[in-house]
């Protein structure tokens, strides 16, 4: 046999009346296959780490650091084959130079960052306090650096001065004031880099928090009062089987409960008659909110109806009324005007209800306010009072239309808003429209209503 052939060995064994044969193989060259093992470990070892390295130099090297590095590559070996004494100077003061920013890299893990934001919920337009602790929990002193705090898109920057073994420095940050929405705050970052910006190193921590901005909002009178007053107990023209507002006899169904026969009326005419009433009107309320692009002449005109819109959600749920706050939902672009799509926003107390309205935002492929009306009507057909909250682009007709798709038995009132206009309340087509500059305007307006 050659040195590479194979040899097969046999073994049996009797298990339970079974005969079992185990064949095992030899390889003479199993030496030259443990090599190339050995070599595939080492390629595949080699590859990870120059990822690691080329993730490592992006992050770390900054652009003026590459500069540098190109000149010193091209300056030492130019240098050296051509012998340009000029070049190989530049090469070396720029290898001298990145040579000495590397101390400055030590030490990014140093300290020991607490960041705390003790109000994770406000008001549009205000800022916020938070309070870092920075400890230095090593045995060796930490150099001076900086740590970056990232609240939302922006940065807030604080440096940390010389700290010594077991120092620990504190410190209160005002951060600006935010826009309406879901703010995320942290995580704190400690930033480690040289004068001259070549080198940067970053290490960040795990403190990240949600902060809540909710739109400015007006207290506004109740809605058993005023132009959005609630006739809750009052009957409708619709017929029912059962209520508190009696309206006729009528002859027995299939299905008709027995509690409602009218026996003196049975009696009488010797058929089954029973009892027929006129639905009362529930106390429930839609609030409404456009948020299709097209209907807003800017974003502040945005904030303004998002503004009126929580506060009428805040009066209802003040009131105790049952109330659905619809605004309508993003509809991918393939499927715009093939799919019709809303959003029912949380609103069991007022704070779940200011946390939604904090993370509404508008949307260019979505329904228009008219759509929306529609499809809320066809889900619900028991409200008696619907508010419709959209900007200045939105025309009298389409104000109409919306109106439209409620029921003759739901109180309609439009709002629009627009900055630019003078606060007022007209009729168009038999529904009350306001129109609001400010979110201050609309309780003024709502109490006008009810007394003119």
């Amino acid at each position: 046999m050659s040195r590479n052939d194979t040899r097969l060995t046999r073994t049996s064994a009797v298990t339970d009346g079974r005969t079992l044969t185990d064949v095992t193989s030899t390889q003479r060259g199993g030496g030259l296959v443990d090599a190339a093992v050995r070599a595939a470990h080492a390629r595949r070892a080699l590859a990870e780490g120059s990822d690691a390295a080329a993730r490592w130099i992006a992050r770390t090297v900054r652009p003026p650091g590459v500069i540098l590095a190109v000149v010193a590559s091209a300056g030492l070996v130019c240098g050296v084959l051509f012998g340009w004494v000029e070049w190989m100077a530049a090469g070396a003061t720029a290898l001298l130079l990145l040579a000495m920013a590397i101390p400055f890299l030590f030490g990014v893990r140093s300290y020991r960052v607490d960041l705390r934001l003790p109000h994770l919920r406000i008001i549009a337009g205000t800022g916020v306090t938070a309070g870092i602790t920075v400890s230095n929990d090593g045995t060796r002193i930490a150099l001076p650096g900086r740590i970056d705090i990232a609240v939302g898109d922006g940065l807030v920057e604080f440096g940390v001065p010389l700290l010594r073994p077991g120092h620990v420095v504190e410190e209160t940050l005002e951060l600006p004031p935010q826009r309406r929405g879901v703010i995320v705050v942290g995580p704190a970052t400690t930033v480690r880099s040289d004068p001259l910006g070549l080198l940067r190193r970053e290490h960040a921590f795990d403190d990240e928090y949600r902060l809540f901005v909710h739109p400015r909002t007006v207290a506004l009178p109740s809605t058993s009062a005023g132009l959005l007053r609630d006739l809750d107990g009052s009957p409708t023209r619709r017929l029912v089987d059962a209520d508190m507002s009696f309206h006729a006899i009528r002859e027995y169904a299939n299905g008709d409960s027995q509690r409602q026969i009218h026996w003196k009326s049975t009696a009488k005419t010797g058929r089954l008659m029973v009892r027929q009433y006129e639905e009362s009107r529930r106390s429930r309320m839609a609030v409404v909110l456009g948020v299709a692009g097209e209907e807003f002449a800017d974003d502040d005109e945005f904030e303004l109806a998002v503004g009126c819109a929580a506060s009428l959600g805040l009066r209802a749920i003040q009131d105790a009324r049952e109330i659905d706050v619809v605004v309508g939902a993003e509809i991918p672009r393939v499927v715009k005007g093939r799919l019709r799509a809303i959003r029912h926003l949380p609103a069991a107390s007022p704070r779940v209800l200011l946390d939604s309205f904090s993370g509404v935002d508008v949307l260019e492929n979505t329904m228009r306010a008219e759509e929306v009306c529609a499809l809320v009507a066809e889900g619900s057909d028991r409200l008696s009072v619907a508010v419709v909250v959209v900007g200045s682009t939105v025309d009298a007709n389409r104000l109409r239309q919306a109106a439209l798709a409620f029921s003759a038995d739901t109180v309609v009132v439009g709002v629009l808003c627009d900055e630019r206009a003078h606060p007022r309340l007209r009729t168009l087509g038999g529904i009350p429209v306001l129109t609001v500059g400010t979110v201050e305007d609309l309780a003024g307006l709502l109490h006008r209503g009810a007394t003119g």
